[in-house]
């Protein structure tokens, strides 16, 4: 039984034990609800919730714990000179193992016999199936496939009688349970509770999780390379080698990327935030009710629109606009036509990912503003000041925190874009202040060094972790700096 029908049932276990638990609640009080500790719906719960959480956490354990034990006992059983080999090359044969294993779900039992003993009509079977193989089975493999098969058959059966027999055994335990005192909302509130607390774990664990693993792959980088070399580095060439060509290291600077992120996300934010916050002013303030509900889902559109048909855009129709102009103003003004921009250059990706940051500054700060107490204008307006001086003196400062909020989560989502900047501004890691020519990202890079024939284990994939953890810094300094600003200014406002 596969898990989604095993899902399915916990379900329809938990619903009945629902509504078998409110009845029986309901029944033990002749009807009479107030004479029940709680609701008849939290008894339901109560049931419902030993029905689906014991077997839920069995199922989740069972399927993590079986492919791993299935996976030892499979791999112990290899010949020996099979297990002398290094682990790359066992699992290359544990690969074919489970392709095998999973061919052979889909032969029937004469063309397995058939086709177990000959290696190359195996293949051609498996072939046929839509499982192809890179080479021809060893006998062993094929025998390891069987045992793959029949031990995960024997799993699934286990799993599904154990899993639904704590569904039942939890249901039933519970239902006893019940009585007219029994205080049924407390143990579900503690559930919930819990579950809360789980699911807040969980965000925390992950954040952690992966900041851990930046850091000792990045420690990794940094026993090859020193530290103050990539900080404090001018010059970026990672001297690309193929896995185990035993190329040279290069030079891992981290200035010309850095660099290129700021000054990019900068150019970015300069056409961004005046376009959006004018466009978030004008629908909270100005804008007819009739207009707003046009015009501001028309802006969000914007931000539906995929980051690569922005590059597109830039690479087709904004870089080469900015390269022809750049050209017809300097013959007009020297006589030369050479053109001075760049078609990939800051300016074009700067301009291209304002164009798509325009509606995440306005949709946040147009929430932000609408939401400053009506108060606040009546005041102000009956106090005889306009609408702008009211706007300017009164809105925008009441509104500033949620307004450097959003401007917050506009600058991580510059800082963070890597396709816009590859077509619009190059890969080239370049040390220049010149707008009109080209620069890259860290997160360019990080694609980069991670893409190609590359050891894991070499300097040149390890620095993709170091420039991780180094943009991860930037943006918690960001989000620190942000909490100061917010929390000053409420104190005032509020």
């Amino acid at each position: 039984m596969n898990t989604s029908l095993i899902l399915l049932i916990l379900a329809i276990i938990g619903l009945a034990g629902y509504v078998t638990g409110a009845r029986h609640a309901m029944a033990l009080v002749g009807g009479i609800s107030s004479r029940l500790h709680s609701r008849p719906g939290y008894y339901g719960s109560f049931v419902a919730v030993w029905a689906i959480l014991p077997a839920a956490v069995i199922l989740f354990v069972w399927l993590i714990a079986s492919p791993m034990y299935i996976s030892s006992s499979v791999r112990g059983a290899f010949p020996e000179e099979v297990k002398t080999q290094s682990q790359a090359e066992q699992g290359l044969s544990y690969g074919m193992i489970t392709s095998i294993a999973r061919g052979m779900n889909a032969l029937t039992g004469d063309e397995i016999a058939r086709v177990e003993n000959n290696p190359v009509e195996l293949r051609t079977a498996l072939g046929a199936k839509g499982v192809p193989l890179a080479g021809d089975p060893q006998p062993f493999m094929v025998k390891a496939a069987a045992d793959l098969n029949r031990m995960t058959f024997v799993s699934r059966i286990l799993m599904t009688i154990v899993v639904l027999g704590a569904s039942f055994g939890g249901a039933f335990l519970a239902h006893r349970q019940i009585a007219p005192r029994f205080r049924a909302r407390n143990r579900v509130e503690k559930v919930v509770l819990g579950s809360l607390v789980v699911a807040s774990s969980i965000a925390i664990l992950t954040t952690v999780g992966i900041v851990a693993s930046m850091l000792t792959e990045a420690a990794h980088f940094f026993t090859a390379i020193p530290a103050w070399e990539f900080f404090f580095g001018t010059v970026w060439d990672p001297r690309f080698a193929a896995a185990g060509s035993g190329g040279s290291e290069g030079q891992f600077g981290l200035i010309p990327l850095l660099l290129g992120t700021l000054y990019i996300g900068f150019v970015a934010m300069l056409f961004a935030v005046p376009i959006g916050l004018f466009s978030a002013i004008y629908m909270a303030e100005y804008a007819s009710p009739k207009v707003r509900s046009v015009a501001k889902p028309l802006l969000e559109v914007l931000a539906g629109i995929p980051t690569i048909v922005y590059g597109f855009f830039a690479l087709t129709t904004v870089g080469p606009f900015l390269r022809d102009i750049s050209s017809q103003l300097n013959g007009l003004v020297t006589g030369d036509y050479a053109n001075f921009i760049q078609a990939q250059s800051v300016l074009t990706a700067g301009f291209v990912m304002g164009i798509m940051l325009i509606p995440y500054v306005s949709s946040l700060s147009d929430d932000i503003i609408t939401a400053v107490p009506r108060a606040l204008r009546d005041g102000s307006l009956g106090l005889g000041a306009t609408r702008s001086e009211t706007i300017k003196k009164v809105v925008l400062p009441a509104a500033l925190p949620g307004i450097v909020g959003a401007l917050l989560m506009t600058a991580s989502r510059a800082v963070g874009e890597t396709m816009i900047v590859v077509l619009a501004a190059g890969v080239a890691a370049r040390l220049q202040i010149n707008p009109f020519e080209p620069m890259t990202t860290v997160t360019v890079k990080i694609v980069n060094q991670l893409t190609g024939d590359l050891e894991f284990t070499s300097p040149q994939t390890l620095v993709a972790f170091a420039l991780g953890i180094t943009l991860f810094a930037i943006t918690l300094c960001l989000n620190i700096y942000a909490l100061y600003i917010v929390r000053k200014y409420r104190e005032q406002y509020e």
